[in-house]
């Protein structure tokens, strides 16, 4: 059965020691996915991630003509052994003007640019299109760069939908701006090599992105010629048990203890420092040098921190322009649960709160479902809608809020229409 499209999390009462495994790192998954499309011979992508997003970019590159295999992963439930035939930076299939490849990317922002930029490198026209929040993200920035390396990309807007003119790899220069995203430098690096590209990232703190040298760093270490590689889990997805236990912990009367196990040490992931923002109270917190996409996270959990004054979290503007505007979101259903937050520009001011139960517009964003999710283990009649829009990452994520510890957190999450507990098996996102 489906998730109901409203759900409420009941508080915990009872103490809890829990070790939580998260499924693979997407942003790694997706970038690893392209790498290996690129390489010679058969390369296999171990605890990969098994969500929409990640299943948008395999049948993106099945459609492309490449051969992909999956296989269950018997550690993770949505986790996946991938394994990619690569053929040397061919791309097998390309359309017609009069009929053009299609490729659909749903609203994955790493699977809509990254294959973009792949398909300069075959040969054929390709209409690349997705739902429609993601034809109003921005696309104009990788559009200019690889029309500056010479291809031609139609777009009516310069977003999505476009039609891409494969015309194989061409040496050249291009600059390329992360203003908006570091995903139009990550889809331009990643194909940079085989392209005969050189890229030059330009905007704020261009050399820093995290995400940009994410995407460098993996590229020094993937395998050019078949092999395998393992994928580390998503801190990003693990925030929200650390901030969980956080939760939980407050006021020191349930002994609580939320651990999330084998907690990513590669360095490529930013948001791997999230757990030490929840050890002392850090007064301002920037979505640019200091957290990813778990400021979300971060920001959910502010009302908390009684006794510390107000918690400032800055340089939020990529927030406005992901799956929804972020900003206006989390500051709208925080609002609407009691709290205190001043949205001014592209910063919130969060003050210590005493919330309240709400029905939570999740705006169709996993990472709104699962903010608030956590703010139902401690506050009665937190109701979230939409709660299956979190297969788009983690569709597991309320079977591991639900099941028992030590490898779940015992939580019980009713149908809110009738007040009937659900079954495990009804907690699964599809």
């Amino acid at each position: 059965m489906p998730l109901p499209d409203l759900i409420e999390i009941v508080p915990l009462e009872k103490p809890v020691l829990a070790e939580i495994t998260v499924p693979g790192s997407k942003s790694i998954t997706n970038r690893a996915l392209i790498l290996a499309a690129l390489a010679e011979g058969e390369t296999t992508l171990r605890g990969a991630l098994w969500s929409e997003d990640t299943q948008v970019m395999v049948e993106g590159l099945r459609a492309l003509g490449f051969e992909v295999e999956v296989a269950e992963d018997p550690q993770e439930f949505c986790n996946r052994t991938i394994i990619v035939r690569g053929l040397g930076g061919k791309i097998p299939r390309g359309g017609t003007l009069e009929a053009p490849l299609e490729i659909f990317v749903g609203n994955a922002g790493t699977a809509a640019r990254f294959l973009t930029a792949l398909v300069c490198l075959g040969n054929g026209i390709y209409r690349v299109q997705g739902v429609k929040r993601m034809h109003q993200r921005p696309q104009e920035a990788l559009f200019n760069a690889l029309r500056e390396l010479g291809y031609c990309i139609d777009s009516v807007n310069d977003k999505l939908p476009a039609t891409v003119h494969g015309n194989g790899p061409r040496a050249g220069t291009c600059c390329v701006s992360i203003a908006e995203s570091s995903q139009f430098a990550s889809a331009l690096l990643l194909c940079a090599k085989v392209g005969g590209w050189r890229v030059n990232v330009v905007g704020e703190n261009a050399e820093e992105s995290p995400y940009v040298a994410m995407t460098t760093q993996l590229i020094e270490k993937f395998p050019k010629c078949g092999g395998e590689f393992q994928i580390e889990p998503d801190a990003s997805s693990g925030s929200y048990f650390v901030g969980a236990g956080w939760l939980l912990s407050l006021g020191d009367a349930t002994q609580s203890s939320v651990r999330v196990t084998s907690w990513p040490t590669s360095g490529w992931q930013i948001d791997a420092v999230f757990s030490k923002t929840r050890v002392a109270f850090v007064q301002r917190i920037s979505r640019r040098n200091d957290l990813g996409d778990s400021i979300m996270t971060a920001i959910a959990l502010a009302p908390f921190e009684e006794g510390a004054g107000p918690q400032v979290f800055v340089d939020l503007e990529r927030l406005r322009l992901q799956e929804c505007d972020r900003v206006e979101a989390i500051r709208s259903e925080l609002t609407r649960c009691g709290a205190k937050v001043v949205e001014e520009d592209d910063t919130l001011e969060v003050f210590p709160s005493r919330l309240h139960g709400a029905e939570i517009e999740t705006y169709h964003d996993h990472r709104m479902a699962m903010c608030f999710a956590i703010l139902g283990l401690k506050v009665s009649g937190i109701k979230i809608k939409n709660p299956a829009c979190v297969k788009k990452s983690f569709p597991n994520f309320f079977q591991k809020l639900a099941a028992p510890p030590p490898h779940g957190l015992g939580a019980t999450i009713l149908d809110a229409r009738t007040a009937r507990a659900l079954a495990h098996d009804e907690l699964f996102a599809e």
